[in-house]
Formats: structure tokens, sequence, C-alpha cells
């Protein structure tokens, strides 16, 4: 016997015989439903809405800032100052300047490498200002020089 019948069940067979093999009613007036649309009728309801987001910035990998060693500080701080030197001559040189950028949304950050003429080194705000512009007001971009790494002078 199949669960959920009794003997006193009548057989659903027999009870929609009349209407078991009659076609599949189509609407004149709806298109039919995608199957897509269909499937996400049945889809798993998201009680926790953002949860998914939040695993994913959790597992989004960001570099750590490298603390560089006396050596290199000392290295960085003479270069530094041949750049302020030539600027204040009136040459701007072309750099590529490896700095770090902070994420906004965790801990940490990554690195990027830039090549671009140098306007001046602006020690009241402790940053080197470049050539490019950025926003919409254009001012000089400026990278703050306790998030340099590496500066290397191109010829």
């Amino acid at each position: 016997m199949t669960k959920g019948i009794t003997r006193k069940e009548p057989d659903p067979r027999e009870v929609y015989a009349d209407i078991i093999d009659l076609p599949h009613h189509e609407s004149d007036h709806h298109p039919p439903m995608s199957l897509y649309d269909r499937a996400a009728q049945f889809s798993p309801y998201s009680a926790l809405s953002g949860y998914d987001d939040l695993v994913r910035e959790e597992a989004r990998i960001v570099d750590r800032r490298i603390e560089p060693g006396e050596e290199e500080l000392e290295q960085l701080n003479r270069k530094l100052n041949r750049i302020s030197q030539l600027t204040e001559s009136g040459t701007h040189p072309t750099a590529a300047i490896t700095y770090f950028i902070q994420d906004s949304k965790k801990a940490g950050g990554r690195y990027e490498t830039i090549t671009e003429k140098i306007r001046k080194t602006d020690s009241a705000v402790q940053a080197v200002i470049l050539d490019r512009t950025v926003g919409k007001a254009g001012t000089r971009m400026a990278i703050p020089i306790g998030d340099i790494l590496e500066i290397t002078l191109v010829e």
C-alpha cells in the first residue's frame, strides 16, 4: 500500500479520470514564463541579505604595508633630496614611484607603480607632487612621502 493512502480514501486516478488526460491550458493574455523565471520561484530564500557580499569581501586579499629598513629609508631620502634639487633648479624629472594605497574597507591595501613627471617635493605636506592632474578640479596628484616604497629616476 502507498504511504499516505488508506483503504478509506478513493484512488486519485479514478477520482480525476475525467480531467487527467486534458491538454495543458495556455493563457491567451499572458505569455508563458521563461524556464529561468520559473526556476527562480523555487530558489532558496536568502534570509541573510548581504551575507554573500560580506563573505566575498572578507575573502578578498590585500597586501600588507612594507616597513622599509634604515638603509632603504636613507636611500629613499637621498633620492628625494636629489629630486628636490632638480625641481628647484627648474628641471622636472620623470620617475617611477612605487607607493602604497590604503584599502578603504579593510586593513591593508595594495602597491602601485606610476611613472610620471615630478613637479616638486612639498615638505610642508610631506608629499611628492606630480605633473598628472586628478579630479574635476584638476588638482595635481600628490603621493605622501610616508607611502613611497621606491623611487627610480627615469632618464
